[in-house]
């Protein structure tokens, strides 16, 4: 895999996990990395944002378009 870059941020694990399911289904290399820290049992991570996705940079606009579409459904 390409060298990974932060595309964008989670507000929850919903979220998360709906967009990765959109990337594997269109085949587009990804990471979904949460900041989720079991020694806190999570308090911090309740207060700010789930986690971020990393991929190419050239698959950042597409990541950013699947994402804004998605958003747009569950307003």
């Amino acid at each position: 895999m390409d060298k990974l870059t932060k595309i964008l941020s989670f507000r929850n694990q919903f979220e998360a996990a709906l967009l990765d399911e959109l990337l594997d289904k269109k085949k587009i290399p990804h990471i979904v990395k949460s900041y989720c820290d079991s020694a806190l049992s999570g308090l911090w991570q309740t207060q700010s944002i789930w986690g971020h996705i990393e991929a190419p940079e050239q698959f950042k606009n597409e990541i950013t378009e699947i994402y804004n579409n998605m958003s747009k459904e569950f307003k």
